[in-house]
């Protein structure tokens, strides 16, 4: 169902982990229009920061369709989809995809966890 490989997934829970652990990594509650680049503001203070910077590499590394999928796994983890759901998330994860994938997951504060929710949501839905 999940078109990533796992040890990628691992990954880039892990580097999430670690670039949010950091205590200079400020992302604001209140978001502004989806329009807006949020996210890209927010991040441009960490562009010299390594575990960023590699976790955007592994991010965009992905193929549009194993991003898309990432997407659509963070938002099963975060609840706004049902792992049943999957096939929309799916949908409209496609539907807002662009070039800045990575800068949107890496703004989201509980991106390790959500994935780590997501994947054991659909892991449970394929037993």
């Amino acid at each position: 169902m999940i078109e990533i490989d796992r040890d990628t997934l691992q990954a880039i829970m892990d580097r999430s982990r670690e670039f949010h652990a950091r205590e200079d990594v400020s992302i604001p509650d209140v978001r502004m229009s989806p329009t807006d680049d949020w996210a890209v503001q927010v991040l441009a203070d960490h562009v010299d920061n390594p575990v960023y910077n590699e976790l955007g590499s592994i991010i965009d590394d992905l193929e549009p369709d194993q991003q898309v999928s990432l997407v659509a796994l963070m938002w099963v983890g975060r609840g706004d989809y049902d792992a049943s759901e999957w096939q929309d998330a799916l949908r409209y994860a496609a539907e807002a995809h662009n070039e800045r994938t990575a800068e949107y997951l890496i703004a989201t504060p509980l991106l390790a966890e959500y994935l780590r929710e997501g994947l054991d949501a659909i892991d449970a839905l394929e037993e």
